[in-house]
C-alpha cells in the first residue's frame, strides 16, 4: 500500500511542476492554489509512504518519478528539446527508479 502512496506522491509532484510552469506563465490565485495544493498533497503522501519505506529509497523514487515526469511533460506539452541523449538519460532515471524498487 505504501508503494502505491509513493507512486501517487510522485504523480502529484508532476502535477505540481505543471502548476508551477503555469504560474510562471500567468500568475493568478488559481495557478498558485493548483501548484501549492499539488505539492502539499505530494509531500503528505510521501510522509505516509515513508512509514514503511526507507528514507533513501522513498526519496530517490519520489524524485525520480518527479524528474522523469517533469521531463516528459516538458517535452510533450512545453516544447522542450527531445534529443536522443536526453531520452537516453531519461531512460537511465527510469531504470534507476525501477532498480531501487526491486532491490529495496
Amino acid at each position: 500500500m505504501n508503494w502505491v502512496l509513493l507512486l501517487l506522491a510522485g504523480l502529484f509532484e508532476i502535477v505540481g511542476v505543471i502548476g508551477l510552469q503555469k504560474t510562471v506563465k500567468k500568475e493568478t490565485w488559481l495557478t498558485y492554489v493548483f501548484f501549492i495544493g499539488a505539492f502539499t498533497t505530494s509531500f503528505s503522501l510521501l510522509i505516509f509512504a515513508m512509514k514503511t519505506i526507507p528514507l533513501s529509497t522513498a526519496y530517490a523514487v519520489w524524485t525520480g518519478i518527479g524528474t522523469a515526469g517533469a521531463a516528459v511533460v516538458g517535452m510533450t506539452f512545453f516544447g522542450e528539446a527531445k534529443s536522443p541523449l536526453r531520452m537516453l538519460c531519461l531512460v537511465g532515471v527510469i531504470l534507476s527508479v525501477i532498480g531501487l524498487k526491486l532491490f529495496a
